[in-house]
């Protein structure tokens, strides 16, 4: 089955959109949810990876949306919604339990 490049673009972005929440999972699970020690202070550092990583994701999830409903693709507009509606959630419920 041959796709053409608009949907092989779709594809590939809704995966680095994947690996992109993996990835704010993972940091964020071991800063603040599983650390190796007590935070003394928060790490700047890590909370700026965080930061970078969300607005990569948002911008990848967003063009996904707006390339699938300019070619008409159903599949990919209900999947970048489904990502944006984790991408909310989970941001809001990040913002509930630190503040």
């Amino acid at each position: 089955m041959k796709r053409s490049g608009k949907v092989q673009f779709l594809f590939w972005l809704f995966l680095f959109s994947i690996f992109l929440y993996i990835w704010i999972v993972w940091v964020a699970l071991q800063t603040f949810v599983l650390p190796d020690t007590a935070l003394q202070e928060l790490p700047e550092d890590k909370i700026a990876l965080l930061f970078i990583l969300y607005g990569i994701l948002v911008l990848s999830t967003l063009a996904g949306t707006v390339v699938s409903i300019f070619i008409e693709n159903r599949r990919y507009i209900n999947r970048f919604g489904a990502l944006f509606l984790i991408i909310f959630i989970s941001f809001l419920a990040g913002k509930s339990i630190f503040g």
